[in-house]
């Protein structure tokens, strides 16, 4: 719609078949797409990457790994390079790092950057350290709604459950099931309501910029508070279904209990909940979120 094609061979890279993945995370970074703890370093005909880069999502399967990296030689001052590295490329290496909480099939091992070249065919953006273009904002606003609408349907599937638990589950005390327990209408009523305004939010912003709708300098926003709200909610929802279920959730055999673990990652995501305020609050009072010193 803006008039910028420079994503184009990526949509057709995708329906070719070619797997695209997130290689984005650093540790000690809650700046992503801003600043970045990876080198890069021209050399003829692309760019070079040496660094470390964790939560590498798909690591057993990308075709194209999405990467980015700072380049604090340039003349015109540091500059941020984003491209995509290919799988056949020589100079990085994976360590297998993924046992955790939550989150397990995603299988998002560390890849360890040792010179690898990228082709400028797959630099997309050489870009000031810090700014923000149509790229940045576009991945900003699909990653943040993908987020939080994976979280709403994993809090829908665990209402789901805590439902039909509800209305199959009795207790000696009763005459009918649990669902006509008053607390169990409470804590039920309590999901739908938070499902709802999840659901609207994440529907909204995804809607509104579908629709072109211009938010201005309240762009970050918009963006970062439906993620918020929505992996929030989700957290919330999921507590609620394994108190309101009982005390079979808590056994792995149960598919609540995998929803609980992964309903966990919703916060780990970025922007995270401080980054989020921050972004959000500053902006609200009109303070440059670049502007340095952070605080104080």
């Amino acid at each position: 719609r803006s008039g910028d094609h420079s994503f184009d061979w990526l949509s057709k890279e995708a329906g070719a078949g070619e797997v695209i993945a997130n290689g984005h995370g650093e540790r000690g970074n809650d700046l992503n797409g801003f600043i970045s703890t990876v080198k890069a370093t021209k050399v003829p005909g692309g760019y070079r990457f040496d660094g470390h880069k964790i939560f590498g999502s798909l690591t057993p399967v990308w075709t194209r790994l999405a990467v980015w990296g700072m380049d604090s030689e340039h003349p015109d001052g540091p500059q941020m390079v984003h491209a995509f590295i290919e799988r056949d490329s020589p100079g990085y290496r994976i360590v297998e790092t993924w046992d955790t909480l939550g989150m397990r099939a995603t299988r998002s091992d560390d890849t360890i950057l040792e010179g690898v070249i990228v082709p400028d065919r797959y630099v997309v953006r050489v870009m000031p350290a810090g700014s923000a273009d149509n790229f940045i904002l576009a991945a900003y606003t699909w990653v943040e709604v993908g987020f939080g609408s994976v979280y709403v349907g994993l809090a829908s599937r665990a209402m789901e459950l805590a439902v039909e638990t509800a209305r199959a589950k009795g207790s000696i005390g009763l005459t009918r099931s649990m669902a006509y327990h008053p607390e169990i209408q409470h804590e039920v009523a309590e999901m739908a309501i938070a499902l709802e305004a999840a659901s609207a939010i994440c529907e909204r912003t995804a809607r509104d910029w579908v629709e072109g709708v211009d938010y201005g300098d309240k762009a970050f926003i918009k963006i970062l508070a439906t993620k918020h709200f929505a992996t929030e909610a989700a957290q919330r929802v999921v507590d609620l279904a394994l108190r309101t279920s009982g005390g079979t959730g808590m056994f792995r055999s149960s598919e609540l209990e995998r929803l609980y673990r992964d309903v966990r990652c919703g916060g780990f995501h970025p922007a995270n909940s401080m980054l989020a305020h921050e972004i959000i609050g500053k902006t609200a009072l009109g303070i440059d979120p670049g502007e340095q010193p952070r605080w104080g």
